[in-house]
């Protein structure tokens, strides 16, 4: 039997960034904060470099507006997931997530971080890597990764065997980073 209210953490960081798959995250991070009676930070992190691509005509205003409504949404739906009983804060920073998430963990005196093992991906992941590795990697506190999908365990097996059998299959990763970031 768990014993309720551990104390072992007082404040969990869960970084969103709106990703599909997100709620499983919200729940994992909920009863972390439920056996050890903690209150729950949600972050979101404007990544501003993500739109880089963007035509010249683009105004930052209207950029920076396209961000913080995605974050806002991001957020909303943590509060609207998460149990009502717990303690809830929410708060939105500029800059590199990875970075940011760090930061924000070791300025808020944070206990433990639960994230999702990946979120918007695609080409940013391929040139900028993985943000939870990052975090992983670089974190004062335990981190808690949470894979992300529709399928479950069972399709996070078949990719690990998958990826065992064909190694080069990972080659889109970054490589550790050597010294700070």
């Amino acid at each position: 039997m768990i014993d309720r209210d551990m104390g072992m953490y007082d404040t969990i960081l869960v970084p969103t960034d709106g990703s599909p798959g997100f709620e499983q995250v919200i729940a994992h991070a909920e009863e972390v904060a439920e056996i050890h009676g903690a209150d729950v930070l949600a972050l979101y992190v404007v990544d501003a470099t993500s739109y880089t691509g963007l035509p010249m005509e683009a105004s930052w205003e209207g950029v920076r507006e396209v961000l913080d409504g995605q974050g806002d949404i991001a957020l909303t739906e943590v509060e609207q997931l998460l149990d009502d009983g717990l303690d809830l804060e929410t708060t939105t920073v500029e800059g590199r997530p990875s970075r940011e998430i760090v930061r924000v963990a070791r300025e808020q005196g944070v206990d433990c971080i639960v994230m999702g093992t990946h979120g918007r991906g695609g080409i940013d992941r391929l040139i900028l890597g993985s943000v939870a590795e990052r975090v992983v990697r670089t974190a004062p506190v335990p981190v808690v990764t949470v894979r992300l999908g529709a399928g479950g365990s069972e399709e996070a097996a078949e990719e690990d065997q998958e990826q065992e059998r064909d190694p080069k299959q990972n080659e889109d990763r970054e490589p550790a980073a050597v010294g700070p970031e």
